[in-house]
Parts: C-alpha cells; structure tokens; sequence
C-alpha cells in the first residue's frame, strides 16, 4: 500500500479510534474522581460518618439531642453530596462536549489544510 493511503488510514480510522479510548479514560477518571457512584449509593449516610448511638429508654431528652444530631448529620452530608455530584456531572458534561469538538476538529482538519493551501495558491496569484 502507497504511503498516502496508509495516511488517510491513520488520520481517519487509528488516530480516531486512539481519541475515543483517551476520552473514554477522561470520562471513567472523572466518574472515579468525583467518586459519583459511591455519593450515590451514600446519599444519606451521616457526614464523615459522624453519629451518636441512643441512650437507655428512660433517658428522653438525651434520645432526642441524638435523633437531631444525627438528622443534622445526614442533611449536612446529603447537601454535601448534591454539591460535588452536580460539580462532577457538570465537569462530565464538559468532557463530553470537549471531547467531541477535538474528535471534530480531527475529523475535518485535512479539509481545513486543503482550503488553506487552495486559497493561499488563490491570493498568491490574484
């Protein structure tokens, strides 16, 4: 095979199919960076795990002080889950749409590379 298929081979099928692996490590990183499917499945566990057990039955003030702390607990850790699963969807979001646009971009750059050499031969003679 001549070495100008063996281009178009590598610009149209190998190189595309090495950005679609990059970007779908770009995408598992962030999934796993952010940790999404684990604030998930914990949505409402206690904040760093922060919890007081219930006194004897006879001790009622004391069993409410605990049933608020601990409510207060899980309502802190779950609107700190919200924040850095709607920080790491929205970064997810960005590398789907980057990602696309370089993949884009690779796709069309030879044509970009023949215009400009067909209208820099244009302006050159006009």
């Amino acid at each position: 095979m001549n070495i100008f298929f063996e281009a178009l081979i590598w610009q149209f099928f190998d190189a595309p199919k090495a950005i679609l692996i990059g970007w779908k490590n770009f995408l598992l990183f962030n999934l796993n960076y952010f940790s999404i499917p684990l604030l998930l499945r914990t949505y409402f566990s206690h904040w760093h795990r922060y919890s007081y057990s219930y006194e004897r039955v006879f001790e009622f003030w004391k069993n409410i002080e605990v049933f608020v702390f601990n409510m207060m607990s899980r309502i802190i850790g779950a609107i700190l889950r919200t924040f850095f699963i709607i920080i790491g969807a929205t970064v997810e979001v960005a590398i789907v749409i980057i990602g696309l646009i370089i993949l884009l971009i690779w796709l069309v750059l030879p044509f970009i590379l023949i215009f400009g050499l067909l209208f820099g031969i244009k302006l050159l003679f006009l």
